[in-house]
């Protein structure tokens, strides 16, 4: 028998993993509530992309404590409630410290790290409170990154607030564990993705033995069987998604 529908808040989605994370959900009989920042047009082409029915579009900026929680709202009134959260929206920006001024040094640090990491325990927080209050079973997966591990060299705001971003889903996890809640994230390398379309040079393909990048839909698979109900002994892991690019 097909599982009953889940109602699913994907952070980040017009595009990328995101999009291809909201794709998996609905495309397995659940109900998507697809989340959008400012890419308007591409976030309603991924929405009527969608299969199945009962999806919802919801717009906010993750990026301010106001903004997580209207957007979660947005998705408990669209859906009637959350029952997995899929955190990946993200920031980045170039920094490299030796060509970046002190200025625009702390602005790429708190622009990524109000998005990437406080922006994800702001959703995480209203959504969790929302399982908590139905008694439901969730589930929280985060798409953290390889960066975390294996450094940034300029993007180090980027590589610190996904590392902080793991921790977070695993001090989440303990803590969500006796609501029957699971908490677990992913740490893809490089993504086939319009974001880093630029930086995918024959060497970074290369970096995996496999002999290329991940496709989106690659990540989107480690989501969907972490968020599910035979996934809960997983809670607290950080599974590497990079194509054996990096080992640890």
């Amino acid at each position: 028998m097909r599982p009953m529908s889940r109602a699913v808040l994907v952070t980040g989605a017009s595009r990328g993993i995101g999009r291809a994370v909201a794709e998996m959900f609905a495309a397995h009989g659940d109900r998507v509530a697809l989340h959008y920042a400012s890419r308007r047009a591409a976030a309603e082409e991924a929405y009527a992309g969608l299969a199945g029915s009962g999806h919802v579009l919801v717009h906010g900026d993750v990026s301010t404590p106001e903004g997580a929680a209207a957007l979660v709202d947005a998705a408990v009134d669209g859906l009637g409630g959350v029952d997995v959260l899929v955190n990946n929206a993200a920031a980045n920006v170039a920094h490299p410290l030796d060509r970046t001024s002190f200025e625009d040094w702390q602005n790429a640090w708190r622009q990524v790290v109000d998005v990437n990491l406080l922006g994800a325990a702001h959703v995480s927080y209203c959504a969790a409170r929302n399982m908590i209050e139905r008694e439901v079973a969730g589930r929280i997966v985060n798409i953290g990154s390889r960066g975390a591990f294996r450094g940034e060299p300029d993007h180090p705001a980027y590589g610190a607030a996904k590392a902080a971003l793991h921790a977070m889903g695993q001090s989440l996890a303990v803590h969500l564990a006796p609501y029957g809640i699971g908490v677990a994230s992913v740490a893809p390398g490089f993504v086939e993705t319009e974001r880093v379309a630029d930086r995918l040079t024959e060497d970074v393909r290369q970096q995996s033995p496999f002999g290329r990048v991940a496709a989106p839909g690659d990540v989107a698979s480690a989501v969907h069987y972490l968020a599910s109900p035979g996934a809960l002994w997983s809670s607290g892991a950080v599974l590497d998604v990079n194509g054996a690019s990096h080992l640890r």
